[in-house]
């Protein structure tokens, strides 16, 4: 009974791997064909020759530039939503004020509110602020959009905190600072790492802010440098897919290094008690 459990577990995981890989695959496999084999054979054949034009290609037509913009405007944002996110979520959770539980429902109805309502309001705000154009002015729509959920999954990971860890620090002299930088970040690591994968992922992955904000090409991010490998009656498929196989490098390069922390971060406040 033992052996056929095991074998059935073994099954469904490789049948699961080769249902989340394939994808992966096919992209890759496709990335290395000729236009003209792409659109004679079928989609699902193997290349009969290795282009890797495709990628020197998408290299020389500044990919590197746009990788280097994603990097700088996601790493920027994540940090900014992970230090006010925290903050917010510690002073909501532990600091008894006036409104504290109104304005934890507006950062909760900030969730609800659909991304495509706030271009134009964003926009105008961008063009008056003088930030049009710039990845800097990217910058501040993602770090907004993204407080909500942030704020929601670190405000119930705080407040399962023991209270007294933190009247311990209280008696040996801590502040609410010290407390907040001593004690509750190190125990909300967890919390902390969902927020950053999260973000992370949303933020490479995001198109319409950029699409508006954005309009010189040495500004453009992968997104926007992705979506102008196209032509005016058509679009250039294996050049598209060797674009995307290029982003989506680094996160699974992240992942297989990182899957530890990210599985924890995933999984922690699953299980209480």
């Amino acid at each position: 009974m033992r052996i056929l459990q095991n074998t059935i577990k073994y099954f469904l995981a490789v049948v699961w791997l080769l249902v989340t890989g394939y994808p992966f695959v096919f992209i890759f496999q496709s990335s290395m064909k000729g236009m003209m084999e792409y659109f004679t054979t079928s989609v699902w054949a193997l290349p009969q020759k290795f282009h890797f034009a495709n990628y020197l290609q998408i290299i020389q037509a500044g990919f590197l530039k746009y990788f280097l913009n994603s990097v700088i405007v996601s790493l920027v944002a994540v940090f900014l939503v992970v230090l006010t996110s925290s903050m917010a979520a510690y002073a909501i959770s532990r600091i008894r004020f006036r409104f504290s539980k109104a304005i934890y429902g507006l950062f909760l109805a900030g969730m609800m509110i659909p991304m495509h309502v706030t271009l134009i309001p964003v926009y105008t705000m961008t063009r008056r602020l003088g930030l049009y154009d710039s990845l800097s002015g990217l910058v501040g729509p993602y770090v907004a959009f993204s407080l909500p959920i942030s704020i929601f999954i670190l405000v119930g990971f705080i407040q399962d905190i023991p209270l007294e860890l933190e009247e311990a620090a209280v008696m040996d002299g801590a502040n609410r600072y010290q407390i907040y930088g001593l004690v509750v970040l190190p125990v909300i690591k967890p919390a902390l790492s969902t927020v950053m994968i999260y973000n992370m992922v949303m933020l490479w992955n995001e198109f319409v802010y950029a699409l508006v904000l954005l309009s010189s090409p040495s500004k453009w991010v992968l997104t926007l440098g992705l979506w102008n490998f196209r032509g005016e009656y058509g679009i250039d498929i294996p050049l598209v897919m060797a674009g995307l196989v290029l982003s989506v490098l680094p996160l699974i390069i992240a992942y297989v290094f990182l899957h530890e922390q990210i599985i924890k971060g995933m999984t922690a406040g699953s299980v209480k008690g």
